[in-house]
């Protein structure tokens, strides 16, 4: 009866208009809800802030709800205090079944104060949505993991595979100690798992609070970061000539503007552009379905272009971000530098898309170097029925008629490390973003009340049905 009862509270919630006051909210979705507000003004910022801060709250919460000392692990390194995180092991009580992993980051992406309309270190719940830093990326998911594992715990409940959970920190800062990373080269045991669910999939709303698609994070590109640089002896700036470095790294980077690389699918895009297409009026859907069955479709693929998404998700992209050259207002540049941000389509090097932007340039006097720390290669997880079809059943049930489809997210996350160790990781369904990305790494970030508490229960029910084994 009680399962029962919440289960309907959280569908009530999703279907609650945006904007409106929601319902009384049942004892565990308040404490739910403190948890929560506890993350997100917890400021687990790379420059204010404190991962290791909000682990020993949450540690401090895990020991209450029952879990002993050595079910708990801490972790960090010397150099990096403030960047720990925590892993927790819930036993399962099959011989069989093979754990499964929750992952999480804590830190968050670094939130100015004179710059947002809200303190961005407050949990505000205004219009039916929650604002504040980390609400929607991603410590929504995060307090619903450790809910979970807290409720697991005091409830009794005996899964048949163990459950993990691993919170870390570094993933929203390139160059930080990214805990994920560091687990999976010095402690695989640790986190050994069958699969794992992270961040990257659920839903999207029409803006308006209507849910229209929800996805299964399967795969995602491989970031890396390259600088492409020109050299000169310089000189006096009075007696100029034609050999200058800023002209030369501004013809390279106007070819880098204008390649493209080759248009790929993977088993994930293949599903993504068939499925959205057969649901999407018009010509961008016949141009999904056409591009699905054949990628060198150059008409399909001009229709496609006009989406700067859907441009992402065919190809490996690459984009100039930083700027830097010369040396003195009056002298002659004697260097000249960009960084290069790419995102790799799964199953391509990093030397081998440095090799496609040496050859794009074409000029030996430009350099291209890779810029630590180099990420291993994106590999793909499987498609795999187990995972999707549990998860297929639950969207039908808390999201009628919504499409449901396997996604490959364009950005990069901790799953990389993961996947590279053979751990498939997947961002399942469950809560929900509007188009506009709710400020996520941005300004007055948010993430709405009902995909909160819904996504919540969804999380719950899933991870339950995973844990539980196939019946």
């Amino acid at each position: 009866m009680k399962k029962r009862l919440l289960g309907t509270v959280g569908l009530s919630l999703l279907a609650w208009p945006s904007g409106a006051q929601t319902p009384p909210l049942t004892p565990e979705q308040q404490s739910f809800r403190a948890l929560y507000q506890e993350m997100v003004e917890t400021d687990t910022s790379i420059t204010t802030g404190s991962c290791t801060a909000l682990a020993d709250k949450i540690e401090g919460h895990l020991k209450d709800a029952g879990y002993a000392a050595d079910q708990i692990t801490r972790f960090a390194v010397p150099d990096h205090p403030k960047e720990g995180g925590i892993v927790v092991v819930y036993p399962g009580t099959s011989k069989t079944l093979k754990p499964m992993l929750l992952l999480g980051h804590l830190d968050v992406v670094v939130a100015k104060r004179e710059d947002w309309t809200r303190d961005p270190y407050k949990l505000i719940e205004e219009n039916g949505y929650f604002y504040g830093r980390g609400t929607s990326d991603m410590k929504a998911m995060d307090a619903a993991w450790v809910d979970m594992m807290i409720r697991f715990r005091k409830s009794g409940y005996k899964p048949g595979r163990t459950i993990k959970m691993a919170l870390t920190c570094g993933e929203e800062t390139t160059g930080a100690f990214d805990g994920a990373e560091w687990l999976a080269k010095n402690r695989p045991d640790l986190i050994a798992a069958e699969f794992a669910l992270n961040e990257g999939g659920g839903g999207r709303t029409d803006g308006h609070g209507k849910v229209v698609l929800m996805t299964m994070h399967v795969g995602e590109k491989a970031v890396q970061n390259y600088r492409i640089e020109t050299t000169n002896p310089g000189g006096h700036s009075s007696v100029p000539v034609p050999d200058n470095a800023i002209y030369e790294l501004a013809d390279a980077l106007k070819k880098v503007a204008t390649y493209e690389f080759p248009v790929q699918l993977s088993d994930t895009t293949r599903a993504y552009f068939a499925r959205v297409g057969k649901s999407q009026p018009g010509e961008m859907g016949a141009a999904m379905v056409a591009i699905s069955k054949d990628p060198a479709d150059k008409a399909a693929l001009a229709i496609l272009d006009r989406d700067r998404s859907y441009h992402s998700m065919l190809r490996t992209t690459c984009v100039a971000t930083l700027l830097d050259g010369g040396h003195a207002n009056n002298a002659l540049p004697q260097r000249a530098g960009a960084n290069i941000n790419c995102r790799i389509f799964p199953g391509n090097s990093v030397e081998a898309t440095q090799a496609a932007l040496v050859q794009a340039i074409g000029d030996p006097k430009v350099t291209v170097t890779l810029v630590p720390p180099i990420r291993p290669p994106a590999v793909p997880p499987p498609l795999d029925p187990r995972i999707f079809g549990p998860a297929e059943k639950l969207v039908a049930k808390y999201y009628p008629g919504v499409p449901f489809v396997p996604a490959m997210s364009t950005g990069g996350t901790d799953g990389i490390f993961l996947e590279g160790i053979g751990i498939p990781v997947y961002g399942p369904p469950g809560g929900y973003g509007d188009p506009d990305g709710n400020g996520a790494h941005g300004l007055n970030e948010r993430r709405s009340v009902a995909s909160v508490y819904g996504g919540r229960d969804f999380l719950t029910e899933l991870v339950k049905t995973y844990a539980d084994g196939p019946k």
